[in-house]
């Protein structure tokens, strides 16, 4: 037997000892041989060493890599040279198309001309991008020939390839354009378009495919479906090693494919052997085999098959070369095969067909398809709990079948049970209702209740009511009650009542008490209100003390609510003297005097001491106005009330007035001057229906009673004017009637829409006649008669003024989506032409770099036309002036740029969208102390302003910058730093934050730094204030001393307790700070405990107390282990055989000398040699 070496210090020393060899025996694991576990490393072949040898268990010979860039190198002859002007060769086209190529494609391009002036190129790169700069290259440097090439039209998809990709792989090697005709194009000929010598490369490939596909053939034989699986036999194997005898490829229809044709392609030679091959299993197939019908009720088919196909799957297990087919709605099962294989296949389905009809029954139920889903029931609960039940199969028609009829199948008397329980539930459903109430959405979640434990319980009480709530998104009141009548009727009785339970306890009242009796009203510990609410049964919220709101809100049935406020304005009354009064007013005036967001009423309230006004709720009816206070403070506000009542009844008077609808815009007149002078002469207000409002004829006027009646009387008359209609007539030049019925008659609709309905009609084009017609109100004709005739002569004296602007600022001067230039359009009445834009002569100015001094030649691009009257035209031109920005500069200090530039430009942003400026700030390597604003002369001024207060603030800023930049420096030492930091800095924090200071610590890890200086900086009267804390505290912790005391590791993790929980109880309880040694420490038994020198003997007597009682009960459970878990069997390591330390006068290495194992990195001189040969570094 050999020796045994075991790589562990235990077991190597017994080795050396000489004991016995173990035994190994045929269980234990196969040790391997030293030179099997560890393989020599190949030397360095031999020049005499044979090629032939084997590779040694390193493995073979690397493969050598291949390098990822190529070059290539083609010659364009000078007669083939599209560009042949040597005059600069360079930098003519050669040299940009080369540039162009080398951008898009990524490959490096060298050009040079030979003697003959032909052309070399050079090109460099991956393989892709060679060969496609190459392509480019051809076609763009060398000029362009064309051949074709026919081939049959069967080989141009070999040519094609799959997705194109053997065509595009052609085209990149011969650096060719190659086009095939489409499949319906008769054309057999090929194209191919590039240099001769690419067109003879490309043409001799294409001719090399089709010799190719020439070789092979394409046989189709047509058989019968029913004899393909004979010739692919069981799966597929037949026609599998057919296709390997033979060489073919054999193709045959799946059998859910309606074909019968079976292809064969390959050699022409193997083509002909395949098809011999399968004719002859044909006719072999077809003269044993034959066709049997069995007849079986369709119901029954999928019995037969049986579950998972288990039935069926038998037979053909048997019998293989049989198939079976069942056709779907017909009562035959068809059977092929050989005619003893089908004789018994037709016995065994006959045995089966025959006891399934002894066994099975069905029956069919037709059921209305409403109650379809309540039969199958939530997730098909109803109908699997049918089927489990009475074994049997239930099929219910989609709603698509529109069909009533359910069918069921199965054991006979569970089919006529599943048949009785499906009708009563039907019967049942039929007695079924359905009942909606009406009930508000917000107290849906009431009667819910938390986690539905309020609507189970009225579940519970009827169980056969399904009760169905909308989605709170669906904002619905209505809930759903379904089930048998009298039970929906109860459950429905039920809900009304917790219903109108709820309602009675919704009622709400809102109660204004002064602020600062509030907390009289709660109470010592809230007993006042919790009494209050105990005994009204209701709810009573108060407003947080934040709140400037005076209103307690009570909630609860109104008896009850209205009792809870009694009681809450008697503790008001006790406390002040508070009065409450009642005053009469209207209640149409009631909005009125409380005004816009209770504007008015609040004015009074405010201006007499805080009382409180309480108006009835709007609806009730009531004229009763609440005013309630001190005494003195309420008279005087029902004084105030009264006298703003009086006056809002004497100018409060009503009257209504019917005017058609398109009267209304001609009673208003033109910009509201009809209107207008109505109002102006008789000082009532006259209003007219939105269009949103129903009565649309109704005018209401408001004021005095005498205005109402002199401005109803006057507006009477109007109606009654243009109730009567007049034809009149006037003429119009012809030169002006293309205005009035351009774009569609706009004006002559705006014309109609303001006066009043009038129609106006203007002479069909072609006529010779200058009249036009207007009929309607005479009022109405009149008024619209002078508004042509202003037109007329708006048209006639109509003048163009151009008004010079340069183009840069037309833009600007249009405003966003032309907003100011239609302004000026619709304020004026002119028409503005701006002129095409002429970016040619333009030069190229910065952002803002505009002199305005600068001399202003105009262009034809630069002129602005306005068209109108003339002294619109010139207002409308001054106008347009005044929108011509301008430039100015302010004087900014460049170290403040960056500042107002602010984070990623969103300060100078925010002023530009502010000021609705240009600001142009200059490029930081100017170092310039000026900023240009440039806009609108109004908008520039602002933004000055805007811009000198920024920098006011930023130059306050630097100010306190400087202030807060003071600095003081003290020494403290090193050991006191933790102790400042805190727990999680938690000391520093604090003193930071209750000075405002910046503290800065030395870094741990810079040796050359000062380590006991601390860096104060803020305030000076702050950081003067932290130093004297921060030497305050360690003032204090000089005075305390630093104790050591052992105590045993095991104990230590009780002492300290979960998460650190009992040592920080502890250590507060002493006022002492306890460090333990962190893992692997020299002393790891040694606490350290600081504090005043009582406190810290006190801890240290109580850390020994914990000590003695901690190690009792770790010494029981040490000795419980060793009983409880014997010592385990140490691991052997691993182990080899014939190991070289085991030869004779060879010494063992040492496992942990750093000799025999270095480390990598570190050489070791070395002593001698040994049997692990030399060392090799």
């Amino acid at each position: 037997m050999s020796s045994v070496a075991v790589l562990t210090p235990e077991s190597f020393a017994e080795h050396r000892s000489g004991l016995k060899d173990q035994e190994i025996t045929e269980d234990e694991a196969y040790i391997p041989t030293y030179l099997e576990a560890f393989p020599p490393l190949p030397e360095k072949g031999a020049p005499g060493e044979k090629a032939g040898e084997p590779a040694s268990v390193w493995g073979s010979k690397i493969r050598p890599i291949k390098a990822s860039v190529i070059t290539q190198v083609f010659h364009v002859p000078l007669e083939e040279r599209r560009y042949k002007d040597n005059s600069q060769f360079g930098e003519g086209e050669e040299a940009k198309v080369c540039l162009d190529i080398m951008q898009r494609t990524g490959a490096h391009i060298e050009l040079s001309l030979a003697k003959d002036q032909g052309l070399s190129i050079m090109v460099t790169g991956k393989l892709d991008s060679v060969m496609k700069a190459r392509k480019e290259i051809v076609a763009r440097l060398q000029t362009q020939a064309s051949a074709t090439v026919a081939i049959p039209k069967e080989h141009h998809r070999f040519v094609i390839g799959k997705n194109g990709e053997k065509l595009q792989e052609l085209e990149l090697k011969t650096a060719t354009k190659i086009a095939i005709p489409r499949p319906d194009d008769p054309s057999a000929n090929i194209r191919i378009t590039g240099t001769k010598e690419g067109i003879e490369k490309a043409r001799h490939e294409i001719l090399l495919i089709s010799a190719e596909q020439d070789k092979r053939a394409v046989e189709r034989l047509s058989l019968e479906k029913a004899f393909h699986p004979f010739i692919a036999g069981a799966y597929n194997r037949l026609v599998q090693e057919l296709s390997q005898e033979t060489g073919a490829r054999i193709s045959i229809p799946p059998p859910s494919l309606p074909k019968d044709e079976i292809v064969i392609t390959g050699e022409k030679e193997a083509v002909a052997l395949a098809l011999n091959r399968i004719r002859a299993i044909y006719e072999d197939k077809a003269k044993s085999v034959m066709v049997v019908e069995v007849t079986a009720p369709a119901w029954l088919h999928r019995f037969i098959i049986g579950k998972k196909g288990q039935n069926i799957g038998r037979i053909t297990q048997q019998l293989p070369r049989v198939h079976i087919e069942f056709t779907d709605g017909e009562e035959r099962i068809s059977l092929e095969g050989p005619t003893e294989e089908v004789e018994q296949a037709q016995v065994q389905i006959q045995e089966i067909i025959k006891d399934l009809l002894v066994r099975m029954d069905y029956t069919e139920v037709i059921i209305d398809q409403r109650f379809h889903r309540h039969l199958i029931g939530k997730n098909g609960a109803n109908i699997n709990r049918i089927k489990e039940q009475y074994k049997v199969s239930v099929r219910i028609p989609q709603d698509s079948e529109r069909s009533g009829l359910v069918r069921i199948e199965g054991d006979p008397k569970g089919v006529q049970l599943a048949r009785r329980e499906l009708i009563e539930m039907v019967q049942r459903m039929e007695n079924e209702r359905t009942k909606d109430l009406i009930v508000e959405q917000k107290f849906h979640r009431t009667i819910i209740g938390q986690k539905g434990e309020k609507i189970k319980e009225v579940r519970d009480k009827f169980p056969e009511v399904i009760i169905n709530f909308p989605d709170p998104s669906q904002k619905s009141d209505i809930v759903q009650l379904r089930g048998p009548k009298n039970e929906v009727e109860k459950c429905a009785k039920f809900l009304q009542k917790i219903i109108a339970d709820l309602i009675e306890n919704s009622f709400s009242l809102s109660v204004p008490i002064f602020k600062q009796f509030h907390k009289n009203i709660i109470g010592k510990g809230g007993a006042n209100i919790k009494k209050i609410r105990e005994e009204t049964n209701t709810k009573i919220d108060l407003p947080t003390e934040n709140s400037n709101s005076e209103m307690i809100i009570i909630t609860g049935k109104k008896t009850n609510c209205e009792a809870a406020r009694e009681r809450i304005l008697a503790i008001q009354r006790e406390l002040a003297n508070i009065k409450e009064t009642e005053v009469t007013i209207p209640a149409k005036l009631h909005n009125s005097l409380i005004g816009s967001k209770g504007c008015l009423v609040r004015s009074i309230m405010e201006d007499c001491g805080g009382v409180h006004i309480h108006f009835p709720s709007e609806g009730s009816g009531s004229d009763k106005v609440t005013i309630r206070g001190p005494a003195g403070e309420v008279e005087k506000a029902k004084k105030q009330l009264l006298q703003l009542a009086e006056e809002k009844q004497v100018n409060n008077f009503t009257a209504e007035l019917q005017a058609k609808p398109e009267y209304h815009k001609f009673l208003i007149g033109r910009g509201g001057a009809n209107i207008r002078r109505v109002r102006d002469r008789t000082g009532a207000r006259i209003i007219f229906p939105s269009p949103d409002d129903t009565e649309q004829e109704l005018i209401t006027i408001v004021g005095k009673e005498e205005a109402v009646r002199q401005a109803q009387k006057e507006l009477e008359s109007l109606v009654k004017n243009l109730d009567d209609v007049v034809e009149d007539s006037m003429v119009v030049d012809f030169r002006h009637h293309r205005h009035f019925v351009c774009r569609r008659g706009q004006v002559l609709r705006e014309l109609a829409e303001e006066y009043g309905g009038v129609t106006v009609s203007f002479p069909r084009t072609g006529a010779n006649s200058q009249r036009v017609t207007l009929k309607g109100a005479k009022d109405c004709v009149d008024a619209a008669k002078k508004r042509i005739q202003e037109i007329i002569e708006d048209l006639e004296s109509q003048v163009s003024v151009e008004v010079a602007i340069p183009q840069r600022y037309h833009r600007a001067i249009m405003g966003p989506k032309g907003c100011r230039i239609q302004y000026i359009t619709r304020e004026h009445e002119v028409q503005i032409k701006f002129p095409e834009r002429d970016d040619s002569d333009a030069p190229p100015q910065e952002n803002g770099d505009i002199s305005p001094e600068a001399e202003f030649a105009p262009r034809k691009c630069d002129i602005i036309t306005i068209c109108g009257r003339a002294e619109k035209c010139e207002l409308a031109k001054v106008a347009l002036l005044a929108l011509v920005p301008i430039t100015e500069d302010v004087e900014v200090s460049y170290e403040l740029h960056r500042y107002i530039i602010g984070q990623k430009g969103s300060g100078i942003r925010k002023m530009m969208e502010e000021y609705e400026v240009n600001i142009w700030v200059p490029q930081p390597e100017k170092q310039l102390d000026v900023i240009k604003v440039t806009g609108l002369v109004a908008n520039v001024e602002r933004a000055k302003q805007g811009l000198l207060e920024r920098v006011k603030e930023l130059q306050a800023e630097q100010e306190d910058r400087a202030l807060r930049s003071f600095k003081v420096t003290m020494s403290v030492d090193p050991k006191f730093h933790p102790k400042i930091i805190g727990r999680k800095g938690a000391v520093i924090s604090q003193i930071r934050k209750d000075y405002d200071v910046s503290i800065q610590f030395p870094d741990k890890g810079e040796e050359q730094q000062v380590c006991d200086l601390i860096v104060i900086s803020g305030y000076e009267r702050n950081v003067e204030e932290a130093r004297q804390a921060i030497q305050q505290l360690v003032s204090e912790w000089q005075e305390m001393v630093s104790q050591d005391v052992h105590l045993d590791p095991r104990t230590h993790a009780r002492i300290i307790g979960a998460r650190g929980k009992a040592i920080r109880k502890l250590m507060e309880e002493f006022k002492v700070d306890i460090r333990f040694p962190q893992p692997g420490a020299d002393e790891p038994d040694k606490v350290t405990v600081t504090g005043l020198p009582d406190t810290v003997d006190n801890a240290i007597d109580h850390l020994l107390n914990l000590e003695e009682e901690y190690l009792l009960s770790v010494t029981e459970t040490e000795t419980l282990a060793a009983y409880m878990k014997p010592p385990s069997r140490p691991a052997k390591g691993f182990v080899v055989r014939d190991a070289p330390w085991n030869a004779s006068g060879n010494k063992a290495p040492d496992m942990s000398s750093a000799e025999d194992f270095p480390t990598f990195g570190t050489g070791v001189a070395p002593k001698q040699a040994s049997a692990w040969g030399p060392k090799k570094f």
